[in-house]
């Protein structure tokens, strides 16, 4: 059973910066990987994801200031959150599609608090 194990959320005022990782215990190379987030209340959203041939898509709201990055050779993806906003509070989900079972595989969640 794979594993994702993010990390780096936490409280910040509004404007500043955080960087979330997502570290897989198994190979991402051939995945496709992807954050959500939750927040009160709400269904859980895409925020960005980004395929094995690094292409990247990213939901309106976050375009510009979010960009996914991967590092095959650690099986981590990241999410740099800058210019953060109260709207991006949420519990942020790290995701990977497993291509060849055809398989999400979810981690356990980091909470993202922005202070206005």
């Amino acid at each position: 059973q794979v594993q994702l194990v993010e990390s780096g959320g936490g409280l910040v005022q509004a404007g500043g910066s955080l960087r979330l990782s997502c570290a897989a215990s198994a190979s991402i190379r051939i995945d496709t990987m992807a954050w959500y987030r939750q927040a009160p209340g709400k269904q859980r959203e895409l925020v960005a994801f980004i395929t094995s041939g690094e292409g990247t898509n990213y939901a309106d709201s976050v375009k510009g200031r979010f960009p996914i990055s991967r590092d095959n050779a650690k099986n981590t993806v990241y999410l740099q959150m800058n210019s953060l906003k109260p709207e991006d509070t949420a519990v942020y989900y790290c995701n990977q599609y497993d291509t060849v079972r055809r398989k999400d595989y979810w981690g356990q969640g980091t909470q993202v608090t922005v202070s206005s």
